[in-house]
């Protein structure tokens, strides 16, 4: 996944040295800017979201349209304050919280809008059965002539409707790896304390982005046939570089210190997702285990914490025997759901004695969200559950299949065969 690409900055031909260093300088800006309203898990973070802004004003000339993936384990992390700076100054900003799939398949063109998406997990949740024309245009929108068929019109004639838009989306939790796999990744926080920020005000927040963002437009709109021919040295390789490329070549447009800061920004973040895929696959695996004691002790409403753990280390095949220095104990455990929103409280068994256990309606949206029963009906191909990652990091496979015919507007028509 990661390459030993150079820096790329002797590659920038035809970028005088006046127009670079006015780009470094508006970058500057937009990161000071940004830095002022949301707190940001790294300072490469922040230097990926503002090239992230940055590259939405050359849309039409990329090839990959990369989404943003704003994820947080809980709400009052800052995630829709993201999307408030984002829809400030990104090109074009297209809210969808609200908005019918058919209005977001005719807005996109050759000079398509930023989307972006508040509660996205609601989107591709295991209720969400009524999203799945947005799922299809969130998942197929990454890569350029990926058009979604639909019936359409009075003739019902087979109609293309462009799909390729850069995309913020924001929710709890993890979004599939359809997404994940295709996304800058911003894994927010809560606040600590001492961690300050300049309340958003719309009186004098938005006049102030709005100017950044039209300085941002004047600057890279002339420069889009540039970005369309430049072929950037990338520090990773496959996916990953389709992704970062567009924010690697607005940070070769800037000059200065934007093309060392984005590469180490690349780096960092893609190192770092590589790590996260392991800790999922782990905690995904645990669902799975603890699901199957439940099962093994009749569903019970509640387990005693050692009586869980007891049955987890005792199956060979699983690793928590291994788990740490030790095995898996009552600590590691709590640490490892703590992110599903699961945790032990004291219970009343029927013998009338308490104890630490966890109870099984707490693991039931988990089970759902990220291992669903298999003995039930399988969710449309590519929609909300994407097959595993492989291990190291490797993107998977792409989703072979079609998305659903049927007009964005009404009702779906006859679905072809596979």
């Amino acid at each position: 996944m990661v390459s030993d690409g150079g820096s790329g900055t002797g590659d920038r031909a035809g970028v005088s040295g006046k127009v670079a260093n006015e780009g470094a300088v508006l970058l500057d800006k937009l990161r000071s800017a940004v830095g002022r309203y949301v707190v940001l898990p790294s300072e490469e973070a922040l230097t990926a979201v503002t090239l992230w802004v940055a590259a939405s004003h050359i849309q039409p000339s990329l090839q990959h349209a990369p989404r943003l993936a704003v994820v947080g384990p809980t709400k009052g992390c800052g995630k829709s304050r993201v999307l408030d700076v984002l829809h400030e100054t990104v090109h074009q900003p297209m809210m969808t919280v609200n908005t019918s799939p058919a209005v977001v398949f005719r807005v996109i063109g050759k000079n398509p809008p930023t989307l972006l998406v508040d509660e996205a997990d609601t989107i591709f949740g295991p209720k969400a059965g009524d999203k799945e024309d947005l799922r299809g245009l969130l998942n197929a929108g990454h890569q350029r002539n990926r058009p979604a068929w639909r019936i359409s019109g009075p003739e019902h004639k087979p109609t293309a409707f462009p799909t390729f838009a850069m995309a913020a989306l924001a929710g709890i939790g993890d979004l599939p790896d359809t997404i994940m796999d295709r996304a800058v990744v911003l894994r927010m926080h809560k606040r600590k304390p001492g961690e300050r920020i300049t309340p958003f005000r719309s009186r004098y927040s938005v006049p102030e982005l709005n100017a950044v963002r039209d300085r941002l437009a004047t600057w890279l709109t002339p420069l889009r046939s540039t970005a369309a021919a430049y072929v950037p040295k990338m520090p990773v390789e496959d996916r990953a570089a389709d992704t970062w490329e567009p924010l690697v070549i607005v940070a070769d447009l800037a000059g200065g210190r934007w093309p060392a800061q984005a590469r180490a920004a690349c780096l960092a973040m893609t190192r770092n997702e590589v790590v996260q895929d392991e800790q999922t696959t782990l905690k995904t695996r645990l669902l799975r285990d603890t699901r199957r004691v439940f099962e093994q002790e009749g569903n019970k409403e509640a387990l005693r914490s050692q009586d869980l753990l007891a049955a987890l280390i005792q199956d060979a095949e699983a690793p928590w025997a291994e788990y740490g220095a030790k095995g898996l104990n009552a600590y590691h455990l709590a640490n490892l759901l703590r992110d599903f929103g699961i945790s032990p409280a004291n219970h009343r068994f029927e013998n009338g004695r308490q104890a630490k256990a966890y109870a099984r309606n707490q693991f039931l949206d988990a089970w759902a969200r990220y291992c669903p029963d298999r003995a039930q009906p399988a969710p449309a191909a590519g929609h909300e559950f994407a097959p595993a990652r492989p291990p190291h990091g490797k993107p998977p496979t792409p989703p072979s299949g079609t998305l659903p015919v049927g007009p964005p507007d009404g009702p779906a028509g006859p679905k072809p065969t596979r």
